[in-house]
């Protein structure tokens, strides 16, 4: 009988700490931006060939407290896992530097898009504050409150999709108890709440900073503004928390967008809306998420047809999906992942895949195959499918089970660099994120080395992730 104990399919599988150096795994390139402790780099991950950004720091520029807010970053970054939040990939150091790669979003700021347009239609707002406010409901929903949101640390891909947006820089970000205040002030004048000026706030200054943005998406001015003032006199202005929702732009603006500014920019926390609120706000729910429907239909058909029963084969597909689908591939699944999120909280419920697949497929899953299809994807037993499981379970094997991408799999086993996957190899992964026992690699081994040569060869490999096609 088979062991017992289970993979888990999760962003934070892979991402972790990388042995060697920078340049032994990336071709780094031009600059993309700089600051104070270091620079932001374009770089290649040589076994990918897919284009990522490493930002790269100073040790010596960072203080005590400093290097303590960079490391719980690192922490945070490693368990977010959203469609509209920057995933990283790994970080690596050596004794100057420290290097956090995460996926690259060449379409630069939304800062900057909103100093070129003006200001948004409702429309374009509509589809930014929807994606901000899931990213933001499901940071709370883990705890996690951001602290320094502003169209600055919002990212955009190149061709300027807003449904692709990113939330970047969790650098203040921090676990938060929900029976306790925070007390550190913290954060940009323009979009501080007032709470967090006088030292006493929760998570809902976040949504006070999601008020301002949508402020200024809608009207291209910041609610608080004061062109001559400096940033004492812009947070006195916060401090009474008096705007203006009639003059100028706003006779054209709808009852039903500045009623939600209204609800955000509430200055007693208490009363304020909640992300969860939020997104259920008529406002929000009139926005339509498009989606091609043959990748709905080909996402969904995958996802039914998925088994988790190898484990071996579910490690290594979680490395390709999480470390090597194509950026294309991700974000037509993740559109796709958004459309079935109904209430935006960043993973998909029994009622939603039910729902999608009545849509899509025109019928209805019955209680037999809901309960095989969430046994098989929902990996880690929450009771809801994460994004990572959906990605791996909805991407096409024929794309990612290619002899380049199976290689690299295999080379993530193969630590040494021999050619085989051994017992202790496999042990190395496998229990470092899954507390799998010596009874359960012995099994794996087992089950995929059919020479008995007591290590798994390439060719072994290979037959494995082709043999159910993943999919069957």
């Amino acid at each position: 009988m088979e062991p017992s104990e289970e993979i888990k399919i999760s962003q934070d599988i892979f991402v972790g700490k990388k042995i060697g150096k920078i340049r032994d795994h990336y071709r780094i390139g031009k600059v993309l931006g700089s600051g104070a402790f270091g620079e932001v780099r374009l770089c290649l991950h040589k076994e990918s060939q897919i284009q990522r950004a490493v930002k790269v720091l100073r040790k010596n520029l960072l203080d005590e407290k400093e290097m303590e807010m960079l490391k719980n970053e690192i922490s945070i970054l490693k368990e977010m896992d959203h469609p509209n939040i920057v995933k990283m990939y790994e970080f690596l150091e050596d004794e100057k530097r420290i290097y956090i790669v995460t996926e690259i979003c060449k379409g630069g700021e939304l800062f900057d898009e909103i100093l070129r347009a003006s200001k948004f239609t409702e429309a374009q707002a509509q589809v930014v504050m929807r994606c901000l406010l899931s990213a933001i409901n499901y940071c709370h929903k883990k705890s996690i409150v951001h602290r320094d949101l502003k169209p600055e640390n919002m990212l955009l891909e190149q061709d300027k999709d807003l449904e692709k947006l990113k939330i970047v820089d969790f650098g203040t970000s921090m676990t938060f108890d929900p029976d306790n205040v925070l007390n550190e002030k913290l954060g940009t004048a323009y979009y501080i709440a007032p709470e967090v000026i006088h030292k006493k706030y929760n998570e809902k200054c976040d949504l006070w900073s999601c008020g301002v943005i949508m402020y200024i998406l809608l009207s291209g001015e910041p609610p608080f503004n004061d062109p001559a003032a400096d940033n004492e006199a812009i947070m006195k202005k916060v401090e009474q928390g008096k705007y203006d929702l009639k003059k100028g732009v706003w006779g054209s603006i709808s009852k039903d967008a500045k009623d939600l500014v209204k609800k955000l920019l509430t200055f007693e926390p208490d009363d304020r809306i909640s992300a969860e609120e939020a997104l259920l706000h008529p406002w929000i729910q009139a926005t339509k998420i498009e989606v091609d429907a043959d990748a709905a239909s080909n996402a969904l058909g995958n996802l039914n047809t998925f088994r988790s029963g190898q484990k071996l084969k579910v490690a290594a597909a979680s490395y390709i999906g999480s470390q090597l689908i194509s950026k294309s591939e991700k974000e037509k699944l993740g559109s796709v992942f958004k459309k079935l999120d109904k209430n935006g909280d960043g993973k998909l419920s029994r009622e939603e895949i039910l729902e999608g697949y009545e849509t899509h497929f025109g019928r209805l899953l019955n209680e037999d195959e809901l309960d095989q299809l969430f046994n098989d994807v929902d990996t880690d037993k929450s009771g809801f499918i994460d994004y990572s499981e959906f990605i791996v379970a909805s991407m096409s094997s024929k794309k990612n089970m290619s002899e380049e991408k199976l290689t690299a799999a295999f080379k993530m086993f193969d630590a040494d660099g021999s050619g085989t996957i051994s017992k202790e190899e496999l042990k190395a992964v496998l229990s470092s994120s899954h507390q799998i026992g010596d009874e359960t690699i012995e099994h794996i081994l087992t089950e995929v080395d059919k020479d008995a040569s007591g290590e798994i060869e390439f060719d072994e490999f290979a037959e494995l992730m082709g043999r159910l096609d993943l999919n069957k």
